[in-house]
Formats: C-alpha cells, structure tokens, sequence
C-alpha cells in the first residue's frame, strides 16, 4: 500500500513542478489545499490565494525547476516530501537562481485526491542578478 501512496505523491509532486513552471493557476488550484500554510524562503507566510496571485500577476515567473534527493516519509492519510531543487526565474523583476529545500505536507482529502496542507522553504545557495532592460 505505502508504494502506491509514494507514488502518487510522486505523480503529486510532479504536477506541482509543471504547475509551477507553467503559472498553471488552475491546476496550482487543485494541488494546494484551501488552508495552505506556506512559509517562504524569506520566512514569510503565504496563503494559497497570496501563492496563486503571485503566479497569476506575473510577479513569480520560474522558468527551470530541477529537483534531487527528494524522500518521501507516508503516515496515514499524510506525506511529508522533502526535496532540494534548482531554481531558475524571475521574481519582482529580479532573476535569480537559487537552491532551496522544500518540505511538503500532502493531506490525502475526502475525495480521494493529494493536496498540500503546508510548506516550507530554506535556500541552501542562491545568485541574484538583474535582467537589463533594452
């Protein structure tokens, strides 16, 4: 049963990185829960509406996600991801690349489907440049 449920969350994780690549507002819709607490690299607490309007502005544009080391703990109708991951985009008209280590909490709903209940980002390395304007 707990292979199943690792892969699921791994189809679940995969969905979130296209989401995200894309500005998918819709299917970011579907995989964040309603109570999402997202704590950003900054520290600053995001909602799902604060994270879907920054896809949604043009605010938050990633253009390359590349994961590793990622491990997936199951208990329950919960799992926990953790994963480190490249970065490449544009944020507040900043371009940077970072590497960060996201911690996901995926809650198993009533209506069978995965969606994250809280997240937390740290940066493990990053570089910020400004893209010139000509």
């Amino acid at each position: 049963m707990s292979k199943l449920i690792e892969e699921q969350i791994q189809i679940a994780e995969e969905r979130l990185r296209q989401a995200m690549l894309e500005s998918d507002v819709s299917a970011l819709d579907d995989l964040l829960a309603s109570e999402l607490i997202f704590t950003n690299h900054l520290g600053q607490l995001m909602s799902k509406q604060d994270d879907l309007a920054a896809h949604r502005s043009g605010g938050l544009k990633i253009e390359k996600i590349d994961l590793s080391d990622q491990r997936i703990q199951i208990s329950d109708n919960v799992s926990i991801v953790s994963v480190q991951s490249r970065i490449l985009g544009n944020f507040g008209g900043i371009s940077s690349e970072s590497i960060p280590r996201f911690t996901r909490i995926w809650k198993k709903q009533a209506n069978e489907t995965w969606q994250v209940i809280a997240a937390h980002s740290s940066v493990v390395a990053q570089e910020k440049y400004q893209t010139l304007n000509t």
